[in-house]
């Protein structure tokens, strides 16, 4: 597997983690109509990382996520959780492509409806929740329903909605993807800023070079279906909080040059 040359980005001053979080061994999936998504995945997700999952449409990157949480399972291969996670693994947040939020309830209702299914008090349901919007830049909006939220509110709530569980691993499918470039930059900086103050696990799917180079410490670089994991890229060297004008840097664009080539070569195609 190739690396992305970087000096090392120290997140904190945490020791090295002992351990995964998540591994992933000789994973495979195949559907009920003969398709086969993901042959043969092996990935240890660390404590505290960025980890993104870079790949073409239809690489079996989403599928990849539902295995994890258990939404589905594995045709062949095993999931293992670190000890003493086993459980904590139905506190992971989800935030998908489409906010999915309720038409009816508002931002505030909404947020709270995973605390409300766990039994949660509606004192201190509504009081986690409004902490999540103030969390994600929303406070004032507790009561906004989405019809009244530009599409990067929405999905703010949907950040919300994920992170009010508490969560120690939160994935994301392609949560920007279809959000215009300023609103999907902005989000980019504050889910950043997110990851850095509460030291959650995030995984993120994405199909963007320049998206997984920005946001990760690692990337994974999968091959068309049926999906396999082929190289590993990593980029731990920029300080953080990276800025905005990290994307005009020397730096950024020779990392996003050298994940294009990896995916490129993943693919079959030239760069």
């Amino acid at each position: 597997m190739t690396a992305l040359s970087a000096p090392v980005f120290r997140h904190g001053e945490a020791p090295a983690p002992p351990g995964p979080l998540v591994s992933l061994r000789g994973v495979e999936k195949r559907f009920a109509n003969g398709t086969l998504a993901l042959a043969g995945v092996d990935l240890d997700i660390a404590p505290g990382e960025f980890l993104s999952l870079l790949g073409p449409s239809g690489c079996g990157k989403s599928t990849l996520l539902r295995l994890i949480t258990g939404l589905a399972e594995p045709s062949a291969g095993r999931i293992a959780w670190a000890p003493g996670h086993e459980e904590r693994r139905r506190a992971i947040g989800f935030v998908f492509q489409d906010p999915t939020l309720m038409p009816w309830a508002t931002a505030l209702d909404n947020v709270r409806l995973p605390l409300r299914l766990a039994g949660v008090p509606r004192a201190e349901g509504e009081a986690r929740a409004a902490a999540a919007l103030a969390r994600v830049g929303l406070a004032g909006f507790e009561r906004a329903f989405p019809r009244e939220l530009s599409g990067g509110m929405r999905m703010r709530v949907s950040i919300a909605r994920a992170l009010v569980t508490q969560p120690s691993l939160l994935l994301m499918d392609e949560p920007f993807a279809a959000l215009d470039e300023l609103t999907r930059h902005r989000l980019n900086d504050d889910l950043l800023a997110l990851w850095a103050e509460s030291g959650i696990t995030v995984v993120f799917v994405t199909h963007s070079v320049f998206e997984s180079v920005y946001l990760s410490t690692r990337i994974l670089v999968m091959t068309p279906r049926p999906g396999r994991v082929v190289a590993e890229l990593r980029h731990d060297g920029v300080p953080a909080p990276r800025e905005a004008e990290y994307r005009t840097s020397a730096a950024y664009a020779a990392l996003c040059r050298e994940a294009s080539h990896a995916l490129a070569a993943a693919t079959g195609m030239a760069p």
